[in-house]
């Protein structure tokens, strides 16, 4: 029987190596949006309120629920709490993603 090898979970629930990593840069992101929640010790109300969104919206970003979040809407919850993506290309070619908060 031959065993099958992923580095990530979405590469082997689809083919397509695109949605694939769509998949993956939405679950890194509800990851860091999970984290700043933890870090600031919100509950689900002080989330909805800092994301203006309601609450049982909230709880479908904590359970995880990827395909229920755009990367551009996720993108949009960081810049509400004022963290912003900037990705670059290293000198030892590898692409490396600074998450900036603002002053």
């Amino acid at each position: 029987m031959t065993q099958l090898r992923y580095n990530n979970i979405f590469d082997a629930i689809t083919d397509d190596k695109s949605e694939a990593a769509d998949l993956s840069f939405r679950a890194d992101l509800i990851v860091t949006l999970r984290n700043i929640f933890e870090a600031n010790q919100w509950n689900q109300a002080a989330i909805a309120g800092a994301l203006e969104i309601p609450q049982p919206r909230v709880s479908e970003l904590l359970r995880g629920k990827v395909h229920l979040f755009s990367a551009d809407k996720l993108i949009g919850y960081l810049a509400k709490l004022g963290v912003r993506l900037r990705p670059s290309f290293s000198a030892d070619h590898e692409v490396v993603c600074e998450v900036v908060t603002a002053a």
